[in-house]
């Protein structure tokens, strides 16, 4: 079967308009969920299949971006709306200054998304948590860095 071809967002389920009927093809179980990454959001063309296995060819046009709550398809049958998965987040904590600036220069040399928590920076971790420990082994071994949150 061909994968059902989505070339726009129709509203968010927020949206006054769209909320009551979605709301009812939920009571019903019609309404099909696509879970996406951050990064996911990011794309125009992709090829993803809602959480009941309906294949989708997502098309977006350049000024458009999916968002959690993006209702992709509305019809009295059926509605396809998009999640976003939880962000995971390695928080860590420098020893003084020097560490701190030490790992904030690393963090950015590996381009990885951070945000800064007070005294501790938070890595939104887009891979396997083991590849993030293993780059930041020698930080953690000589006591620069500590895990105050994540795997």
């Amino acid at each position: 079967m061909a994968a059902l071809r989505i070339d726009g967002i129709i509203g968010y389920e927020t949206d006054a308009g769209l909320a009551e009927r979605l709301h009812r093809l939920e009571h019903r179980g019609l309404v099909e969920i696509v879970t996406l990454s951050g990064e996911d959001t990011l794309r125009r063309r992709l090829h993803v299949s809602t959480d009941r296995g309906t294949e989708c060819a997502i098309l977006l046009a350049r000024d458009r971006r999916l968002g959690n709550g993006a209702v992709l398809l509305l019809d009295e049958d059926r509605a396809i709306v998009v999640r976003l998965e939880e962000e995971r987040w390695l928080t860590l904590a420098p020893r003084d200054m020097d560490a701190a600036i030490e790992i904030g220069y690393f963090a950015g040399n590996m381009h990885w998304p951070v945000r800064f928590d007070g005294s501790h920076l938070r890595i939104a971790m887009r891979g396997p948590a083991e590849d993030y420990l293993e780059r930041l082994k020698p930080f953690l071994d000589d006591e620069r860095v500590r895990i105050v949150d994540g795997p």
